[in-house]
Protein backbone atom coordinates (compact mmCIF):
# COMPACT_ATOMS: atom_id res chain seq x y z
CA UNK A 1 0.00 0.00 0.00
CA UNK A 2 1.12 3.49 -0.80
CA UNK A 3 2.05 6.10 1.87
CA UNK A 4 0.30 8.84 1.77
CA UNK A 5 2.83 12.01 1.97
CA UNK A 6 1.71 14.94 4.36
CA UNK A 7 1.65 17.91 1.86
CA UNK A 8 4.62 20.15 1.40
CA UNK A 9 5.03 23.08 3.37
CA UNK A 10 5.32 26.85 1.83
CA UNK A 11 9.25 26.70 2.04
CA UNK A 12 9.04 23.38 0.50
CA UNK A 13 6.90 24.64 -2.55
CA UNK A 14 9.04 27.70 -2.84
CA UNK A 15 12.29 25.38 -2.87
CA UNK A 16 10.81 23.40 -5.67
CA UNK A 17 9.48 25.91 -7.53
CA UNK A 18 12.72 28.03 -7.98
CA UNK A 19 14.29 24.71 -8.62
CA UNK A 20 11.75 24.56 -11.62
CA UNK A 21 12.29 28.09 -12.71
CA UNK A 22 16.17 27.51 -12.38
CA UNK A 23 15.81 24.55 -14.67
CA UNK A 24 13.75 26.11 -17.33
CA UNK A 25 15.98 29.22 -17.43
CA UNK A 26 19.19 27.44 -17.47
CA UNK A 27 18.12 25.30 -20.81
CA UNK A 28 16.49 28.15 -22.32
CA UNK A 29 19.57 29.58 -21.87
CA UNK A 30 21.64 27.41 -23.82
CA UNK A 31 19.84 26.44 -26.71
CA UNK A 32 18.43 30.10 -27.46
CA UNK A 33 22.38 31.44 -27.23
CA UNK A 34 23.42 28.85 -29.33
CA UNK A 35 21.07 29.43 -32.11
CA UNK A 36 21.70 33.05 -32.11
CA UNK A 37 25.03 32.38 -32.18
CA UNK A 38 24.18 29.88 -35.52
CA UNK A 39 21.95 31.84 -37.40
CA UNK A 40 21.38 35.09 -38.55
CA UNK A 41 18.86 37.36 -36.47
CA UNK A 42 15.96 37.06 -39.19
CA UNK A 43 12.19 35.49 -38.66
CA UNK A 44 12.18 32.20 -41.06
CA UNK A 45 8.92 32.54 -41.48
CA UNK A 46 8.24 36.37 -42.12
CA UNK A 47 12.13 37.29 -42.98
CA UNK A 48 11.88 40.13 -40.60
CA UNK A 49 15.17 41.23 -39.35
CA UNK A 50 16.21 41.99 -35.17
CA UNK A 51 18.58 43.38 -33.23
CA UNK A 52 19.31 44.89 -29.99
CA UNK A 53 16.53 45.08 -27.38
CA UNK A 54 14.12 43.93 -30.23
CA UNK A 55 16.29 40.98 -30.20
CA UNK A 56 14.24 39.45 -27.52
CA UNK A 57 11.20 39.11 -29.68
CA UNK A 58 12.65 36.57 -31.81
CA UNK A 59 11.96 32.86 -30.24
CA UNK A 60 13.54 29.66 -31.08
CA UNK A 61 11.32 27.34 -32.30
CA UNK A 62 11.97 23.14 -32.31
CA UNK A 63 11.09 21.65 -35.53
CA UNK A 64 9.58 18.31 -33.97
CA UNK A 65 8.21 20.51 -30.77
CA UNK A 66 10.45 18.31 -28.52
CA UNK A 67 12.16 21.05 -26.45
CA UNK A 68 14.76 18.18 -25.22
CA UNK A 69 15.56 17.75 -28.85
CA UNK A 70 19.06 19.86 -28.90
CA UNK A 71 21.17 18.46 -31.60
CA UNK A 72 24.50 20.95 -30.91
CA UNK A 73 24.54 20.91 -34.84
CA UNK A 74 20.87 23.07 -34.28
CA UNK A 75 19.19 21.16 -37.19
CA UNK A 76 15.72 20.87 -34.82
CA UNK A 77 15.65 25.31 -34.01
CA UNK A 78 14.40 28.02 -36.66
CA UNK A 79 14.36 31.52 -35.40
CA UNK A 80 10.79 32.50 -35.63
CA UNK A 81 9.18 36.00 -34.33
CA UNK A 82 6.94 35.33 -31.69
CA UNK A 83 3.93 36.24 -33.98
CA UNK A 84 5.25 33.55 -36.49
CA UNK A 85 5.77 30.95 -33.27
CA UNK A 86 2.32 31.58 -31.82
CA UNK A 87 0.87 30.93 -35.55
CA UNK A 88 3.41 27.95 -36.37
CA UNK A 89 1.94 26.24 -32.72
CA UNK A 90 -2.07 26.98 -33.46
CA UNK A 91 -1.30 25.89 -36.84
CA UNK A 92 0.19 22.47 -35.76
CA UNK A 93 -2.99 22.62 -32.90
CA UNK A 94 -5.60 22.75 -35.59
CA UNK A 95 -3.96 19.70 -37.21
CA UNK A 96 -4.22 17.78 -34.22
CA UNK A 97 -0.59 17.86 -33.47
CA UNK A 98 0.61 18.94 -30.57
CA UNK A 99 -1.52 18.45 -27.84
CA UNK A 100 -4.61 20.34 -29.46
CA UNK A 101 -8.07 18.78 -30.55
CA UNK A 102 -7.88 19.69 -34.01
CA UNK A 103 -10.37 20.70 -36.14
CA UNK A 104 -13.26 18.85 -37.71
CA UNK A 105 -15.23 20.51 -39.90
CA UNK A 106 -17.90 17.77 -40.26
CA UNK A 107 -18.76 17.44 -36.57
CA UNK A 108 -17.87 21.62 -35.81
CA UNK A 109 -21.33 23.42 -35.16
CA UNK A 110 -21.60 26.60 -36.89
CA UNK A 111 -22.10 30.30 -35.35
CA UNK A 112 -24.25 30.19 -38.48
CA UNK A 113 -28.03 28.63 -38.67
CA UNK A 114 -28.37 27.26 -42.12
CA UNK A 115 -32.07 26.51 -42.57
CA UNK A 116 -31.33 23.54 -45.22
CA UNK A 117 -28.70 21.77 -42.87
CA UNK A 118 -30.72 18.72 -42.18
CA UNK A 119 -32.57 18.38 -45.74
CA UNK A 120 -30.53 15.34 -46.55
CA UNK A 121 -31.93 13.79 -43.69
CA UNK A 122 -35.87 14.24 -44.29
CA UNK A 123 -37.49 11.37 -46.17
CA UNK A 124 -39.54 12.27 -49.15
CA UNK A 125 -41.87 9.22 -48.77
CA UNK A 126 -43.25 10.03 -44.90
CA UNK A 127 -44.52 13.75 -45.95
Amino acid sequence: MKKIRPPLDTAQRERIAAELRRDVAQRMRGYRERALAIYPHVCASCGREFSGVRLKELTVHHKDHNHDNNPPDGSNWELLCVYCHDHEHEKNKMAGHGGGAGLNLKTEKSALFNPFDQLDRIDPRKS
